[in-house]
């Protein structure tokens, strides 16, 4: 496998905020098209694309979703049909993991034919206590209700891309048990949710 360099992310173009919002809803049939790379490169700068350019706290430019102390605790992993890779917003590319179809990690039929399964992936070794201006950063249940808050919000971040664009969209649980070795995760890691996009099944 080959590391994907995505064409630069577009920042202009679809649909209003409002009018995506009017729009934004679940949508489980989802067409097996795959996307094409402007798209997809889109679709990943709209959820956790870098957004600006200067080290804002902790050292770290910012991003399209907000997360505790800017930690930016979350990795995307994005599964297409031919294996894992990694989202790096910085260069701008996916880097590969695993080669191999995991769509079906995401277990549910529509999900296993789509173009893009991005698996959210918490990162407990980002909350650094060190310098931190809250003091539980390291309360294992604090860590939670940061990395479910991100997640959300990056999630809303892909279903607003989505509707901008006409795109289906469906968030969703995902096999918790096998993608940790088969992703090659580290101890800290956690999966948490899968998010399947694509063309609507009817385009």
């Amino acid at each position: 496998m080959q590391p994907i360099v995505l064409p630069a992310p577009e920042k202009d173009g679809g649909k209003s905020v409002l009018a995506a919002l009017q729009e934004r809803k679940t949508d489980r049939g989802i067409s097996p098209k795959p996307l094409p790379p402007q798209l997809l490169s889109n679709l990943l700068w709209a959820a956790y694309g870098f957004n600006r350019t200067e080290a804002g706290l902790r050292g770290k430019p910012g991003r399209t979703a907000a997360s505790a102390s800017n930690s930016q605790e979350i990795d995307l992993y994005v599964v297409l049909h031919d294996g894992v890779y990694l989202y790096e917003a910085g260069s701008n590319r996916l880097a590969p993991v695993a080669a191999g179809d995991f769509r079906a990690r995401s277990w549910w039929n529509s999900a296993e034919t789509a173009p893009v399964n991005i698996f959210f992936v918490a990162d407990l070794a980002r909350y650094v206590k060190e310098g931190q201006p809250d003091p539980h950063i390291d309360d294992p249940e604090v860590q939670k209700s940061y990395y479910y808050v991100l997640t959300g919000l990056i999630a809303a971040n892909i279903y607003l891309f989505a509707a901008s664009q006409g795109l289906a969209a469906w968030l969703h649980n995902c096999d918790r048990a096998s993608t940790p070795k088969e992703f090659k995760l580290r101890p800290q890691q956690r999966v948490l949710f899968a998010q399947t996009v694509g063309y609507p099944a009817q385009s």
